[in-house]
């Protein structure tokens, strides 16, 4: 069941970046996504991996749309 909620989770990171970033080709932010979510594969912790993997992508588009 949790594995579910975090891709669900993720799924909402996904659209809620889209929404804060139109300029950002979508599939580049479902990438940016999911390498972050990967970085917490095998992490026993899991409760706030959207929202750490949610800071991570918007970082990382910020800096990517900068130049």
């Amino acid at each position: 069941m949790k594995q579910i909620d975090e891709k669900g989770a993720i799924a909402q990171v996904v659209n809620t970046l889209a929404e804060k970033y139109p300029d950002s080709p979508r599939a580049e932010i479902e990438q940016v996504v999911h390498d972050e979510h990967i970085r917490y594969d095998g992490r026993p912790i899991r409760a706030y991996v959207s929202v750490l993997v949610q800071r991570a992508a918007r970082l990382r588009l910020i800096a990517a749309h900068q130049h």
